[in-house]
């Protein structure tokens, strides 16, 4: 029989959301605060923390896993104590995100950062031909669960979509085929559009840089809804007004007030929202039950990321 599992949630509200679940023992540790007098074995950290939200599990030894709430995690790793796991929260955050990434395409594809700033204005403006969606060639960069939930919402729309992740495999029911990163050099300057899943890595930093920037086409998309390091800030700004932008992430990030990039021509932004929505919470929550359900009975833990 499984022994009891203690697990903190970062604030009362949490652990009720989450409720009893048998075998689990649940405590509140705010990060900010010292942490709890009896030992943790499960941490889950608050949603959106930084590292230091993280590296606060030093403090007890007895902390083996922890959970967070977001899908990414590269920044995480490095602050984790040895021995100590780590699970994300993969699948919570796919159609919020897939939803932005859909939605910073249709608002540049149909022109809604001059409709906003025409109403600011009060000005009715004279209509002419936007690129549209219908039609268009689109490159998905990071093909894992929040890409393929981006695919599933793009193929309505009458799209052609090519999927590239770190390594080719073959294709299934919405993509004939998952290229590999290699390809990509050759791939994106047939593409009208290009979104971007990727995560945080060596592997992925400025991936969107001056070479394959300037390889695009007049006109062309680049929507980020990974990593902001992905693209390459100062190639975006050297860009923008030959190519258009439409950025849930950034590099810095927040972006400081001032940053060329806010008025930098034919660029949207918006503050890392991709996850945030209604549908955050409940999803987040069932998540959390079947991870601690799965811990009680002494199986592994889902979603690992990193094993301690």
């Amino acid at each position: 029989m499984a022994r009891m599992v203690t697990v903190s949630f970062p604030d009362s509200s949490w652990r009720d959301a989450v409720g009893p679940v048998d075998g689990v023992d649940a405590v509140v540790w705010d990060p900010q605060a010292a942490p709890p007098q009896q030992p943790v074995d499960v941490y889950v950290a608050p949603y959106m923390t930084k590292p230091d939200g993280v590296a606060v599990v030093a403090q007890q030894p007895s902390v083996r896993l922890v959970q967070l709430l977001s899908a990414g995690f590269d920044n995480m790793l490095p602050v984790l104590p040895e021995g100590v796991s780590l699970a994300n929260a993969k699948g919570v955050h796919d159609a919020a995100t897939a939803e932005l990434a859909l939605t910073l395409v249709l608002a540049s594809q149909r022109g809604f950062d001059d409709f906003a700033r025409a109403q600011a204005q009060g000005e009715w403006t004279s209509r002419h031909v936007r690129p549209g969606l219908a039609d268009k060639r689109v490159l998905l960069l990071g093909y894992g669960s929040v890409g393929r939930a981006v695919v599933e919402r793009l193929v309505p729309f009458e799209v052609s979509v090519t999927a590239v992740a770190s390594r080719a495999r073959a294709g299934h029911d919405l993509v004939e085929a998952v290229h590999g990163v290699d390809e990509l050099a050759a791939l994106a300057p047939e593409h009208d559009v290009i979104v971007s899943v990727l995560p945080g890595s060596d592997a992925t930093h400025h991936i969107l840089g001056e070479e394959l920037l300037s390889s695009l086409p007049d006109g062309a998309l680049v929507v980020n809804v990974g990593r902001g390091p992905a693209l390459d800030t100062e190639a975006a700004l050297r860009h923008a007004g030959r190519l258009r932008f439409a950025l849930d992430v950034t590099d810095p990030e927040p972006l400081p007030t001032g940053h060329p990039l806010w008025s930098a021509p034919g660029v949207i932004i918006s503050p890392h929202v991709g996850g945030v929505t209604q549908a955050f919470r409940p999803r987040a929550v069932s998540m959390l039950r079947r991870q601690l359900t799965a811990l009680a009975a002494g199986e592994p833990p889902i979603n690992l990321v990193h094993e301690g």
